[in-house]
C-alpha cells in the first residue's frame, strides 16, 4: 500500500515516470514558492528552500522552473496566491489520514479530497479528530551506506534531534519542527543527503488491515489522493505490510 510506510515512500519518490513528471514539478514549484515566501529566496539562509531545491534537482526539474517558483514567492514575478490546508479524515477500517494540500482554491481542494474519501469508504473528520494519533515532527530518512550509524547519531543529536532509529533499510532522525532547519543544515554540512527530509505526521500507533476488500480500497484511496493536483502530502496509519 502507498503512504503507510516510511521506506516505501522512498521507493515511490524514486519511481517517478515521465507521465507523472509534470505533476511532480508542479508540486515542487508550489512548495518552493511557499518556502521562498516564508523564508526568503536565498537557499543559503532558508533551509526549507534549500531542501526543496535539492529535491527539484534530483527530479531533474529545469532550473528555470525552480528560479520562477522562487521569484513568485519573493514577489519578483506575479503569481497565484497559494494557501496551505490540512485535512483530517478516516478511511476504511478506521485508518486515520492527514492530508496536506497547497491550493489557490480552497473550495475546489476540499471538494476533491472529500470526493476521494467518499468514493473509497472514508470521510473527512473535524479538526483535531485525527491529529492526536500522529507525531508532528521533522523526519529525515538516511539510507545505509551514506554514513555509519554512530557518526550520524552523534551529528543528529548535537544538531537538536529528539530521536534516532535504525532499521535494515537505514536510519530515521526525528526532531521538533522548529529544529528542522538546524538538523537539515548539519546533515548538509557533513555531506549527508537524506532520502526523505520533511515535516511529517508520523503514526503513534498503526492499524492492521486484514480484510482484503478494505486493503484494496485503501490502496485505491491513496492513488486517488495522489491524483489530486492540490494534494502535496498524505500520511496514514495503516500497518505496514497490511
Amino acid at each position: 500500500m502507498a503512504g503507510h510506510n516510511k521506506w516505501s515512500k522512498v521507493k515511490r519518490l524514486k519511481a517517478v515516470t515521465d507521465s507523472r513528471r509534470g505533476k511532480v514539478f508542479s508540486r515542487l514549484a508550489r512548495d518552493i514558492t511557499l518556502a521562498a515566501k516564508a523564508g526568503g529566496g536565498n537557499p543559503d539562509g532558508n533551509a526549507r528552500l534549500r531542501t526543496l531545491v535539492l529535491k527539484a534537482r534530483e527530479a531533474n526539474m529545469p532550473a528555470d522552473n525552480v528560479d520562477r517558483a522562487v521569484k513568485k514567492g519573493t514577489g519578483e514575478l506575479p503569481g497565484v496566491v497559494y494557501e496551505e490546508i490540512t485535512y483530517e479524515a478516516y478511511g476504511p477500517d478506521g485508518v486515520a489520514f492527514i492530508v496536506k494540500a497547497t491550493t489557490d482554491n480552497k473550495q475546489r481542494a476540499a471538494k476533491d479530497v472529500r470526493a476521494a474519501f467518499a468514493r473509497w469508504g472514508g470521510n473527512l473528520a473535524s479538526s483535531g479528530a485525527v491529529a492526536f494519533q500522529f507525531l508532528h515532527a521533522g523526519q529525515f530518512l538516511v539510507a545505509r551506506g551514506r554514513t555509519d550509524e554512530e557518526t550520524l547519531m552523534g551529528l543528529a543529536l548535537e544538531a537538536g534531534a529528539d530521536d534516532f532509529l535504525a532499521s535494515e533499510q537505514g536510519f530515521e532522525i526525528r526532531c521538533d519542527p522548529h529544529a528542522f532547519d538546524k538538523v537539515s543544515h548539519a546533515l548538509e554540512r557533513a555531506g549527508i543527503r537524506p532520502e526523505i527530509a520533511e515535516i511529517a505526521y508520523i503514526p503513534v500507533n498503526t492499524v492492521p488491515v486484514k480484510d482484503a476488500a478494505h486493503a484494496d480500497a485503501l490502496e485505491r484511496l491513496h492513488e486517488a489522493l495522489d491524483e489530486i493536483d492540490d494534494v502535496q502530502q498524505v500520511f496514514s496509519n495503516e500497518e505496514a505490510g497490511a
